[in-house]
C-alpha cells in the first residue's frame, strides 16, 4: 500500500477504497460550499456572511489536509522510511513547510 515510483519525478498512491470514498466525499462537500459562496457573491449577499462561509471551507480544507497528511504519514512515509529511504522526511519537512504558510 505504499508509494511507487511512476518515473523519475511523479509518485502515485494506492488508497483503500475506504480512504477514497472518504476524501472524494469531503472534497465533494468542499466543492458545494464553494458553489454557495459563488452563489452568495452573485446574489449581492453581505460581505460578513460571505466571509464566515469562506472560513468554513478554510476550516475543511484543512481538515482534509489533517486526514490526508495523517494517512501519508501511517503508510508513505512509514514504509519509506523502513525501506531505508530516508529522503522521505527530506519530503515531509518540504510539504509541512507549504502547509504552514
Amino acid at each position: 500500500m505504499g508509494s511507487e515510483k511512476t518515473c523519475c519525478c511523479h509518485r502515485t498512491k494506492e488508497r483503500t477504497p475506504e480512504e477514497y470514498k472518504k476524501l472524494i466525499h469531503r472534497l465533494n462537500r468542499i466543492e458545494g460550499q464553494v458553489r454557495g459562496i459563488r452563489g452568495m457573491v452573485e446574489k449581492g449577499a453581505y460581505c460578513p456572511d460571505i466571509l464566515v462561509q469562506s472560513a468554513a471551507v478554510s476550516a475543511a480544507m484543512n481538515a482534509f489536509n489533517r486526514e490526508l497528511l495523517s494517512d501519508h504519514i501511517r503508510t508513505c512515509v512509514a514504509h519509506d522510511i523502513r525501506e531505508g529511504n530516508d529522503e522521505t522526511i527530506d519530503e515531509l519537512l518540504k510539504t509541512l513547510q507549504k502547509l504552514m504558510k
